[in-house]
């Protein structure tokens, strides 16, 4: 597959798109639920039932619910608390979820995916501190100590154990995804069959998307890492029914250094504490779940290719799709024999 050449200093605009909108909009059945959550927009379509208007409140107490217990930004919330140094701290049935789904990624990648990266991720500028300050091997060495989520364990009366009270929990890189997984069981506990749902990068699909004759699959869109101005650019386009489907890319987000003027990415690997530099440019998992798609999304972005490839072969559970660009910019793909079927030609 001939592919456009890549401009490494040109971001992400955005990986995925959901076709068939338009049609959806003008069916006066569908109802759409948009706003902005986790730092990212979402949107959520579905058929129109009787109590629509209790699944749209039941839909922000999954948000309230997953701020109060896992966002990093919210000093209020648990694992704000937690972080702080409340080792006293009862953790909820959301937190224990995202927290034994974590455990298990890790251990599956061999520790690529780590949410104990949380000061790194400070450090470098992508959590909740305003700015980066500048980052040497001192210092990288120093947060290095406190990395490593074998460190941290879960005790039988559900409180969070950390060896070092400075390592910092950060389960962003799923947290959407187990957002989507949770805005699901609103809507089937409602007896919604057909529905989309995204919440940036993370979908999940059901049913059929023009809500009627359950034939037609949904068609998600992935973009090109090189966009025009004219026109989007879309590198494939993929066949999705009641699956989850989830993106990172190693271009989306970047942060300069003030003091060295040096782009760094967003993805940080937990083996150096450093940001990735990878020729990998953006990676799609597809998988049943939200919250695997997307903690396997970001592992993989951090994996080595090669490495990659062979946990790929091994593991059925997700289907993968890897964007590369050589030294040239020039692109290539990698896809599992799974996504491969999904292609739409």
């Amino acid at each position: 597959m001939e592919l456009p050449k890549f401009n490494p200093l040109t971001p992400l605009l955005g990986l995925l798109m959901l076709f068939g909108s338009c049609t959806i909009e003008k069916t006066p059945d569908v109802k759409v639920e948009e706003g902005y959550v986790l730092g990212s927009t979402y949107q959520i379509r579905y058929q129109a039932i009787k109590d629509s208007l209790l699944i749209k409140q039941e839909i922000q107490q999954v948000f309230e619910k997953i701020n109060s217990s896992l966002s990093t930004y919210l000093p209020t919330s648990d694992l704000s608390a937690i972080n702080s140094g409340d080792s006293s701290r009862v953790i909820n049935s959301h937190f224990k979820e995202v927290y034994t789904t974590a455990k298990e990624v890790w251990r599956q990648t061999e520790g690529y995916f780590d949410p104990t990266i949380g000061g790194l991720i400070d450090a470098w500028g992508f959590g909740s501190e305003p700015s980066l300050r500048g980052m040497g091997n001192n210092e990288v060495d120093s947060l290095m100590e406190y990395i490593g989520f074998g460190k941290v364990y879960l005790s039988h009366d559900n409180r969070i154990i950390r060896e070092n009270l400075k390592t910092k929990l950060n389960f962003n890189a799923l947290l959407k995804g187990y957002t989507v997984d949770l805005i699901a069981q609103v809507l089937e506990q409602n007896g919604v069959e057909d529905y989309s749902i995204a919440i940036g990068g993370e979908l999940m699909v059901k049913g059929d998307k023009d809500f009627a004759n359950k034939t037609k699959n949904w068609v998600v869109a992935i973009e090109s890492p090189i966009q025009t101005k004219k026109q989007d650019v879309f590198i494939a386009k993929v066949k999705l029914k009641n699956k989850a489907m989830a993106t990172s890319g190693n271009y989306r987000k970047f942060r300069v250094d003030p003091i060295t003027k040096e782009h760094y990415v967003h993805i940080v690997d937990p083996h150096t504490g450093y940001p990735k530099k990878s020729n990998v440019l953006s990676v799609a998992v597809i998988a049943d779940k939200c919250i695997i798609a997307d903690a396997y999304a970001t592992a993989l972005m951090v994996m080595p290719l090669e490495k990659t490839k062979a946990f790929l072969k091994e593991n059925s559970e997700i289907e993968a799709y890897i964007i590369v660009a050589d030294k040239d910019g020039d692109l290539s793909e990698y896809k599992t024999k799974g996504f491969q079927e999904l292609l739409q030609q």
